[in-house]
Parts: C-alpha cells; structure tokens; sequence
C-alpha cells in the first residue's frame, strides 16, 4: 500500500522539487538570461558619422596615377603582373568598367570621405563620395547575391582588436590615443577590380578581411583606423595588408559624391 501511494505521490514530489530547485537558482544566479541585444545597441564604438581621408602612407600610389605595372609593396605573383601590364584605361572607360578602382578592394583607399549611418538594428551603411559609391555591413545573414563592386560584406564586433592596431598608435602608452573598439567586415563575391589607380587587380576570388578601429584622442579629435588584408588566390602570391586613417567630422563639410573614373 505505501509503495503504491509513493508512486502516485511521485509526480508530485518531482514538481515540488523542481520548483525549490528553480528558486534556490534563482537565489543564487538571478533570472535566466535574456536574448542577445541586437548589434547595434551592442556595439562597443560608434563609428557614424562623417570621416575624412589622412593620407599618411602610400601617398605616391593614392594621390597620383602611377605608371602602368608600378605595383610597389603588392605582392602580385607572374598572373596579378601580367594583368597589370595589360591595364587599358580608355577601355575600361568605353566598356563601362570605370569604377574598377572603385571596388571593395580599392575604395578605402581612394582619398575622399565616408558617412557611416545605420540602416537598420543590423546592418551598417557606408558610402564614399569617391565614385559615389555604397557599402553595406550585414550582421548575421547576409542579403544580395553579390557580383557587384561592393560585393558581400559581413560583420561582427570584435572588441580586442588587431595586432597591427594596436601597434599603430602605441597602445597603452600614457597620453596615447583611447581605443573605442573594432568592426570585422569580411568580404567576398564581388566583381574584379583594382587595388590601386593604375590596374593593381584582385580577382572575384578574393576575400578581403577588414578592421575599422575607433581612437579618441586626448585633444578631443577622434581618428578611424581601417586595416586590410586582402587575399587573393588568382593575382596575389601571399596577402596584402594596408592601414588607412580617417579624421571624424563634425559635419558634412566637403562631402562630394563624384562619378567614377578610369584613371
């Protein structure tokens, strides 16, 4: 008779014993934990707003032309040096391929201006007034299928950032500049282009890893640091790394979207 009633009462106990079980945890670690914040309210660094151009490395290979197969510090294997040679600029112009420096691997680079806005709790929007151009910065799953300029880009915060970041600017040095935190974009399936003016190429194979890094600095000017490493298996026999410096704006002061040009 008692073992039948402990199995009727079984139930019972196991629904008593979840229930002080759930309160001693609750006691002890609070609620359970709620969903992720979507990425925007999870961001370490604001990066909107308006960004000029520092030119402060490879001033000769941004500012001007230089002359055709000039691919200095590239690391272009015997296929990226014969495409570089065959760099026809008035081509690219009749066949409506005037923005192949205005591609994913080459905008950054283009001495100009970026406005960085939001366009949804997930995703980032950058355009460049050089070629009047777009990025979009996809958290999760990305949209488009790509075959563009810009091709796929896809984002995630990373808050320690990079070494190379971190030995840009002297980090933990007194008086140094304060790091705000980095977005990785990783980008692939975008239309060939080139990494320089003058017909540096990266092929539509490419996958291109970014790091855009916040710094505040102490006289209240706050600087974005892009780092990039564009892999290339058609053109490139090892990666190609740049760093790129932009000054925050107060305002939308020189902002001039302008048309793509093939040289």
């Amino acid at each position: 008779m008692f073992f039948k009633m402990f199995i009727r009462s079984r139930p019972a106990l196991l629904l008593l014993w979840s229930i002080a079980a759930s309160a001693v945890a609750w006691a002890q670690f609070g609620p359970p934990p709620g969903p992720p914040p979507l990425p925007r309210a999870a961001a370490p660094v604001d990066l909107t707003g308006y960004w000029v151009s520092l030119v402060t490395e490879d001033w000769r290979a941004r500012m001007t032309v230089p002359p055709k197969g000039d691919a200095e510090s590239v690391p272009l294997n015997p296929e990226g040096r014969k495409a570089a040679m065959a760099w026809d600029p008035q081509k690219d112009q009749s066949s409506g391929e005037q923005c192949r420096g205005y591609g994913v691997g080459g905008i950054v680079r283009r001495p100009g201006r970026i406005h960085i806005t939001w366009q949804d709790d997930n995703t980032l929007r950058a355009e460049f007034d050089a070629g009047t151009q777009t990025r979009t910065f996809y958290f999760g799953a990305p949209q488009g299928q790509g075959g563009d300029w810009q091709g796929i880009s896809v984002a995630s915060w990373d808050v320690p950032g990079t070494i190379m970041t971190r030995g840009s600017f002297g980090l933990g040095n007194p008086g140094g500049p304060e790091r705000g935190g980095a977005l990785k974009v990783v980008t692939t399936k975008m239309k060939a282009g080139y990494l320089r003016r003058n017909g540096i190429p990266y092929s539509e194979n490419a996958v291109i890893t970014e790091y855009y890094d916040r710094f505040d600095i102490p006289n209240g000017d706050s600087l974005l640091l892009v780092t990039s490493e564009v892999n290339d298996p058609i053109y490139l026999s090892a990666p190609f790394w740049t760093s790129t410096h932009f000054k925050k704006q107060n305002d939308s002061t020189g902002w001039n979207p302008s048309a793509c040009s093939a040289q």
